[in-house]
């Protein structure tokens, strides 16, 4: 199949040595450098996995599941790039191994290769080039940057290194560039810094037939000159390109690291752009949203997140820099505690919090934690924030306590329960496949008059991500209504309920949808906000 040449620039970034390096902050940092640069960026993420989606993953073995306005179950790099960048990012800029080989297959039973042998040079290379290049045309991009995950020498990779070679070739180094993270460790025995493993990393790339432009190299201090020297010598990269990614306090400082090391102007020389405009006030701007997040130290917030998948703190990811969003807006920092809902010792240790927090959730796993949490903040008037199964239990603790309604829960927990509170949606019922099949992406909002959401909100129509199976049920709700808990928002004509509140309290807020892929830096999400804010207050 021959391409056409497309005028988007396109920056690779692969990894070695091992996974959890920072691909995904290398990227975002170096497109919001572009981005600053007043270029129209966006990102992709190659996912080599076998599976379609991260829809099915369990969060605390691969992170967070982020949703796209579309409705996309991605990998969580994806919200790096939406935050960095501070724009949505489409469900067609996760590319995984089984989207690429169904749509290969596919082809292949409609007879479209013609009677071909299908293999993996070229049908499906051509089809991961394909997946990119749709991308950077449809969005009219000036660049384009790309991040293969896993490492370089994972068999599942390989398919997508070549493909992303192929690209070099055909459009030119002059529309090419190549970034590889890597490590240098440093040996607290020894106390230098290691460069061998970069070494065997740069190797096995060119092994491939990828020579590396860049080398991003993560190191717990800042790489010396003498180690820059000798990673250049053995990999081929000049030294200057050859990139310090250092521990900083915060990833959002990562841009100016590494504009300070010149990345921006080698980036540009590389790809022969002259002439480029001054983008100073794009900078300040930036850079004061960067400092609003930092040195705020001094008495934090403290907020208990009582959840099932704390012991792998990715598993939230959104949800804590959503927090780090609106604590930076009020000018303070937050403390977040994760706690296992599974195993509370005793309630009465979230009386030492400020505020507490109950994110998403799936399955009948420490849901009993999380309901006597949503009580416990309710009769001590601790500020609290459910999102979705923390929306839906929060409801449930209501009913038991409060409306005092016999089996009380929730079908997800307990199929046969007496009084539902909790239901599977209508069109759920007679769907078989988990993946995919959640009601997902945005929807619209309506938000009711007088309410505590509609000041939160200051609109009264938004738009939310979604991604539930169950929802509250509606013959519940004047029940609700006569004690002193309201839905005050609901979608798709009033069938669903999307909000809850009690106006009593001094912040009691669950919503079905999830707030925090919306958040951004400089920019907190609404809910997010109010809730920090509620609990600043002593």
């Amino acid at each position: 199949m021959s391409f056409i040449y497309v005028q988007t620039k396109f920056i690779f970034v692969t990894g070695g040595v091992m996974s959890g390096l920072g691909k995904g902050v290398v990227t975002s940092s170096i497109a919001k450098l572009l981005q600053l640069s007043n270029q129209k960026v966006s990102c992709i993420k190659i996912d080599p996995y076998l599976n379609y989606d991260a829809g099915t993953m369990n969060p605390v073995a691969h992170g967070e599941v982020f949703v796209t306005e579309d409705g996309g179950e991605c990998d969580m790099d994806i919200g790096n790039y939406e935050r960095f960048l501070n724009q949505n990012i489409l469900k067609s800029h996760n590319i995984t191994t089984a989207q690429v080989y169904s749509k290969v297959i596919e082809a292949e039973r409609k007879g479209e290769y013609l009677g071909a042998c299908v293999q993996i040079i070229p049908h499906v290379t051509d089809e991961i080039k394909n997946r990119i290049f749709q991308v950077a045309e449809s969005e009219e991009l000036d660049v384009l940057i790309v991040e293969c995950g896993g490492t370089v020498g994972d068999i599942e990779s390989l398919p997508f290194l070549e493909a992303l070679r192929q690209i070099r070739v055909e459009q030119g180094p002059k529309n090419v560039i190549f970034v590889h993270v890597t490590l240098a460790p440093s040996l607290d025995v020894v106390g230098e810094q290691k460069t061998k493993p970069t070494q065997h990393s740069a190797q096995e790339l060119r092994r491939i037939g990828i020579q590396p432009d860049f080398l991003a190299v993560r190191c717990t201090e800042p790489l010396q000159e003498k180690t820059k020297k000798k990673i250049a010598l053995f990999t081929n990269v000049t030294q200057d390109d050859v990139l310090s990614c250092h521990d900083v306090k915060s990833i959002f400082q990562v841009p100016q690291i590494l504009y300070d090391q010149g990345i921006v102007d080698s980036i540009f020389t590389k790809f022969g752009k002259v002439g480029l405009v001054n983008a100073s006030a794009n900078w300040d701007k930036w850079n004061g949203i960067v400092e609003s997040m930092l040195n705020h130290e001094d008495k934090p917030v403290k907020i208990a997140m009582v959840g099932k998948y704390v012991t792998l703190a990715d598993s939230y990811v959104s949800v804590n820099h959503a927090l780090h969003h609106a604590s930076a807006k009020i000018g303070k920092s937050v403390k977040i505690d994760w706690i296992d809902s599974e195993s509370i010792p005793d309630y009465k240790i979230l009386s030492n919090y400020d505020g507490i927090l109950v994110p998403g959730g799936f399955g009948t796993r420490g849901s009993e934690g999380i309901i006597k949490t949503a009580e416990y903040a309710r009769e001590n008037n601790i500020p609290y924030l459910g999102i979705c199964f923390g929306f839906q239990l929060a409801a449930v603790a209501f009913a038991r306590s409060v409306l005092r309604l016999e089996d009380a829960n929730s079908t997800e927990i307990k199929a046969n329960a007496k009084n539902p509170i909790i239901d599977l949606l209508p069109e759920q019922k007679d769907i078989e496949d988990m993946g995919g099949s959640l009601r997902l992406g945005a929807n619209e909002i309506f938000v009711k008059e007088d309410s505590v959401a509609k000041k939160i909100y200051k609109s009264k129509t938004i738009s939310k991500r979604h991604r539930h199976r169950y929802e509250v049920n509606k013959d519940y709700i004047s029940q609700f209504n006569e004690k002193g808990l309201f839905f005050t928002g609901e979608s798709d004509s009033g069938k669903r309920m999307e909000i809850l509140e009690i106006p009593s309290h001094k912040f009691f807020i669950g919503v079905q949808f999830h707030p925090e892929f919306n958040s951004r830096p400089g920019f907190p999400e609404n809910v997010f906000e109010a809730f920090v804010s509620a609990a600043a207050q002593k």
